[in-house]
């Protein structure tokens, strides 16, 4: 599984940030960022979280 971050829909919340800390990140832009591609065995619960939970619907699940 992995998880794409579509740049012009990102506002920063950092929500995906506080459910998965291990996958993803905030860069100097405040932008999400993933971490951990592809997404490492027993984290993809917390990566579908982190999709569903996105404010803005920026994360994407790419198989």
């Amino acid at each position: 599984m992995h998880v794409e971050v579509d740049r012009d829909r990102c506002e920063g919340n950092a929500v995906c940030l506080g459910i998965a800390p291990d996958l993803f990140d905030l860069d100097d832009e405040d932008y999400a960022v993933v971490k951990a591609d592809p997404v490492p065995a027993g984290q993809e619960d917390v990566a579908e979280q982190s999709i569903a939970e996105c404010p803005r619907a920026a994360l994407l699940r790419r198989d």
